[in-house]
């Protein structure tokens, strides 16, 4: 019996990843490439120069699913700000009719919360809500260990939702201009970018993310105000999240899950902006980390496209 793959493609402003999967999801290698920023056409191009190269190391015709940053509407169109060329392309079509086989598409962080809810913390509980806090912010929510799927495939994006008033009084901070086109989303501000920002406010120059975390660490004052402003915005954002999505269990992913004062004092941050009574969910780190977009695009073509042979 010819054996059966799986390729799970994620791709990102500045890189494309592509994982080979065997039918029981066991990761076998993955390579990547810088994304081609010229055009649409090298875009599509690179990807199927990397999935025919998998086919031909394989011997097969391997399941294709995507996760790629930004919205993929009701028509399966792009909207990437990360990924202009892609926008208003129905990109899982275009790249079906390249490589003769269904592709399955969806949001990034997505396939990150699909593959999280297929952990071992994941499959003890019903609803679990998949949350990166990276170089950007957004997630997305799991019942039964299946995307939750909203009208319009924009359920999951915390990263715009409008930056608390109150909080944006308490701290006088800016109304920043999202790269959306929205002003005052919450990701400017909680995204590892974010920090850097509320830094600037509070001292009046530029530090970067690391640098401040560094600098937390070794107790300067500033650091540790901007931190402390940093959190309690996290802490709201989060509370807005549990509100709407009442999660059993959040799982938290990208480069700021790593910094261990945010997720130490996380679930503290987030009970001032819940109801009293109301517990906070489980909270937990990532399982499988980087990996999970990729892992998260192969369950999704492995249940929307099958396995092909």
């Amino acid at each position: 019996m010819t054996k059966q793959y799986i390729y799970g493609i994620d791709i990102g402003g500045s890189k494309i990843e592509l994982a080979v999967f065997d039918a029981s999801l066991k990761q076998l290698e993955s390579s990547r490439i810088v994304t081609p920023q010229s055009s649409y056409q090298d875009f599509l191009n690179a990807l199927v120069v990397m999935i025919l190269s998998a086919d031909k190391k394989y011997q097969c015709q391997g399941a294709v699913g995507i996760g790629m940053p930004g919205i993929i509407n009701a028509n399966q169109e792009v909207l990437s700000a990360n990924v202009p060329h892609a926008t208003g392309h129905n990109t899982a079509q275009d790249l079906a009719k390249l490589i003769n086989r269904p592709v399955a598409i969806e949001n990034d962080c997505r396939c990150f919360a699909l593959s999280e809810a297929q952990s071992y913390v994941g499959i003890q509980h019903t609803r679990v809500l998949g949350a990166i806090i990276g170089t950007g912010a957004g997630g997305g929510l799991c019942i039964d260990g299946k995307l939750y799927r909203s009208a319009q495939g924009i359920a999951g994006e915390y990263g715009h939702y409008a930056l608390s008033a109150v909080l944006q009084q308490k701290y006088q901070l800016p109304i920043l201009k999202c790269g959306c086109g929205l002003m005052g989303c919450v990701e400017s501000y909680i995204a590892g970018p974010g920090l850097a920002k509320i830094y600037q406010h509070f001292a009046g120059e530029v530090l970067t993310t690391f640098e401040i975390v560094e600098g937390l660490r070794k107790g300067d004052v500033l650091c540790q105000q901007s931190f402390a402003c940093y959190v309690d915005l996290i802490g709201s954002t989060f509370a807005a999240i549990i509100m709407a999505y009442d999660p059993e269990v959040i799982v938290v992913g990208g480069g700021m899950s790593l910094v261990s004062e945010l997720m130490d004092k996380l679930e503290q941050a987030i009970t001032p902006y819940i109801f009293t009574g109301i517990r906070v969910p489980k909270i937990v780190l990532a399982e499988f980390g980087d990996a999970s977009g990729a892992r998260g695009a192969a369950i999704l073509a492995k249940a929307q496209v099958g396995v092909l042979s």
